[in-house]
């Protein structure tokens, strides 16, 4: 499924192709999210102009709407969103448990210095409840009760159909103890086993389907025994024969301890096999995971953020609602090569906007998703060249500058 290119000399950071059946991924490499089987206010077409390999959808949103039976009677993921490339879809854990305890983008990931096992936003009720086989939640798209277990989580995911599926998993976040951190991660690698059992079984039901690859997730908060521990538990986990296909770095992590808990994870990992940072995507984070030696990243960043007019530069990230861009004629960025660049001012975008719209969000979606696409094809690109170190300094060395000028 894997085999990895040109590794850089000082830094796990490789270049890599995973093959799946239908299509390739040149790695490093950008996957944009399509949570509901669409990059949002963007058309499937124009995803794969702006040069991405892959697109990731979320199991627990498509088995609330529409349903994965759904899906898999249209043919499966790709067919339904009229998307012909590899397809991911992630287990529908973090979902269940960010959304379960009120918030809805992330779960308590800046919460450092603070303690407390029963994390919940503010002014919300408790929708998720876990136990050790598994969690049940309430909708909260209509409040009605739920039951996701590891096999219900790998059942859905097959009936999806997606290139690349991820084992079912618990969340924790910063605030959680030492002690609940432990007992998660011990429940967690009980469920990827299960997840192997219930993958193994599903496949061999139906063995004319595609054979979908599946990633084992691992956790262990900020703590580098517990995140060594995972590795290495996963990476000799076998069940009939078969191990995990690649493996996914998720929960929740320090932004200063990004690229050191990736190096942690990675040393861990066996080499011939692909690794996902799940959920990451600032582009100072996408150079720590690259050099690190994470082969692909999934953010829903580029989009969520250009719905509410920021976009990205290779100067800094801003905003195009500000007075100076009511009469800037020039692209959001000179450099870009995007649709959006070649075709409309920052005063066209900015007065979109003001008037609320719809395809603006659309116009600064397609050119955020072509900056972080086209970033991480660089780093691709600069590794086989021999010259990412130059890059990284170059490249972070304007980004941040101009943008701590903004800040």
């Amino acid at each position: 499924m894997f085999t990895v290119g040109r590794t850089l000399e000082n830094a796990p950071g490789r270049t890599g192709t995973i093959s799946t059946p239908h299509g390739q991924i040149q790695t490093p490499a950008f996957i944009p999210v399509g949570t509901k089987a669409t990059v949002k206010a963007v058309l499937p077409e124009s995803i794969s102009d702006l040069g991405a390999q892959a697109v990731l959808s979320n199991a627990y949103h498509l088995y609330l709407q529409p349903g994965p039976d759904i899906v898999d009677e249209a043919g499966g993921l790709g067919k339904f969103m009229n998307w012909p490339g590899p397809t991911f879809t992630d287990s529908g854990g973090f979902q269940v448990l960010s959304l379960g305890a009120g918030f809805k983008k992330t779960l308590a990931m800046d919460a450092v210095g603070v303690e407390a096992d029963d994390v919940i936003a503010p002014g919300k009720d408790r929708l998720a409840h876990v136990d050790d086989d598994g969690v049940t939640f309430k909708s909260h798209l209509d409040g009605s009760r739920h039951r996701f277990t590891p096999e219900v989580s790998m059942q859905i995911q097959h009936q999806l159909g997606a290139d690349i599926i991820f084992a079912f998993d618990e969340l924790t976040t910063l605030m959680n103890s030492r002690a609940y951190q432990e007992l998660s991660l011990a429940r967690t690698q009980a469920w990827a086993e299960r997840c192997l059992i219930e993958h193994h079984r599903l496949q061999e039901l139906s063995p004319k389907r595609p054979r979908q690859a599946l990633y084992g997730v691992v956790q262990g908060a900020q703590h580098e025994d517990l995140r060594r521990q995972a590795a290495r538990d996963l990476a000799n986990l076998e069940v009939a024969g078969r191990r995990f296909d690649g493996y996914g770095l998720g929960g929740a992590i320090e932004k200063e301890s990004l690229g050191e808990i990736c190096r942690w994870v990675n040393a861990e990992l066996p080499d011939d096999a692909p690794r996902h940072l799940l959920g990451i995507g600032e582009p100072e984070d996408l150079f720590e995971g690259v050099e690190a030696g994470c082969d692909t990243f999934d953010c829903v960043t580029p989009t969520r953020v250009a719905r509410s007019s920021r976009v990205y530069a290779a100067t800094g990230r801003y905003n195009l609602q500000v007075a100076a861009s009511r009469r800037d004629f020039g692209p959001i960025d000179p450099d870009c090569d995007c649709y959006t660049c070649a075709n409309y001012t920052k005063a066209y975008l900015h007065h979109l906007f003001k008037s609320n719209e719809m395809n603006a969000a659309t116009l600064c979606s397609i050119h955020n998703e072509r900056f972080f696409i086209r970033l991480v094809d660089s780093m691709r690109a600069a590794i086989e060249a021999g010259d990412f170190a130059e890059l990284k300094t170059e490249w972070l060395g304007r980004y941040l500058a101009r943008s701590a000028s903004r800040a």
